[in-house]
């Protein structure tokens, strides 16, 4: 198997003691999705910054396509493309003059540029809005712009930190089936996001990244099914009765459930054969639920148990 991305016990650090990155390591598949998933503070962009050269880790080491990211950083550039979480185009410019003056920084030459451009513009529906300055673009154009500009040279493989956070549900869709069209193309994708979702839907491996360090990784079928056949969320009256169902669950069961104002939800191992059981017990302890529901494992979920904390819940602090 062919690694695009490799790093191997990665470590930065920052002013006041702030260990952003901690000893982490992943492989990315050469044409895949690969993705970032944590919270804001959990070291996703610094990741990214090391393996896009832009950072020097501390210890550790990381190749891209085979290069150092260090010692060949020049070759790495040349070879990759980065859209960070802000669109880094220029206001005063058009949609085409961006991607023109990219062109130049990447020596593409101009008539090169010009048709790659244009390629990208009807890629991305931009085309209408070609000769209208970016200031006058929505997010989501704005987003798709930047997407653009980091495509204009073809990189082999693409960075995309946090793409489509602020975007509306359509210019979020319309992104995912672009990097899914780019990905069939043979693009290799390392994709950050808090998004769910996002690493659901776009991702054939997901590493699950908090305080730094990956404390699960896998295909998103894979780190659901840690979870057990099915969840049960049980709506009760109110979050004082979700605590001590909690605190029952735990005395008879052995099983720890998880608290979300006044719902609690736990993992199955055999699905909906153990709920008459359940209920019996909360019908003898008269804590029975105002709703019951039971669904598949989300990601979500998986979040919630690694971590102990929803994926928005973090800040993004010193990191």
């Amino acid at each position: 198997m062919a690694f695009a991305i490799e790093a191997e016990g990665l470590v930065k650090e920052f002013k006041g003691g702030i260990r952003a990155v901690d000893g982490l390591s992943l492989q990315v598949e050469a044409g895949t999705v690969f993705g970032l998933l944590g919270p804001n503070g959990a070291g996703k962009t610094t990741v990214v910054r090391i393996l896009t050269t832009v950072f020097l880790p501390d210890r550790g080491r990381a190749w891209v396509l085979g290069h150092d990211v260090v010692a060949e950083a020049e070759t790495v550039r040349a070879n990759i493309g980065l859209a960070g979480q802000f669109a880094a185009v220029d206001d005063n410019l058009t949609g085409l003059e961006n991607l023109r003056m990219i062109g130049q920084l990447t020596r593409l030459g101009r008539k090169k540029a010009i048709v790659r451009a244009n390629d990208l513009l009807q890629l991305f529906e931009l085309t209408d809005a070609a000769k209208r300055t970016a200031k006058t673009y929505s997010g989501g154009m704005r987003r798709r712009l930047d997407l653009a500009a980091a495509l204009l040279h073809s990189p082999s493989v693409l960075f995309l930190d946090e793409p489509t956070t602020g975007l509306d549900p359509y210019s979020r869709q319309s992104l995912w089936g672009v990097i899914e069209e780019l990905v069939n193309e043979g693009t290799t994708v390392l994709l950050t996001t808090q998004y769910l979702e996002e690493a659901d839907r776009l991702a054939k491996v997901i590493a699950v990244v908090d305080r730094g360090k990956v404390i699960a990784e896998g295909t998103p079928t894979e780190l659901k099914a840690t979870l057990g056949a099915t969840i049960i969320d049980l709506e009760m009256s109110s979050p004082d009765q979700a605590d001590r169902v909690s605190t029952l669950l735990i005395e008879k069961t052995n099983k720890q459930a998880r608290l979300v104002g006044a719902s609690v939800k736990l993992p199955l191992e055999h699905g909906p054969a153990q709920v008459r059981e359940l209920l019996e017990m909360l019908e003898t302890a008269g804590l029975m639920p105002d709703h019951l529901n039971l669904r598949e494992p989300s990601l979500d979920d998986v979040f919630l148990t690694l971590t102990g904390h929803m994926a928005e819940e973090s800040s993004e602090g010193g990191r």
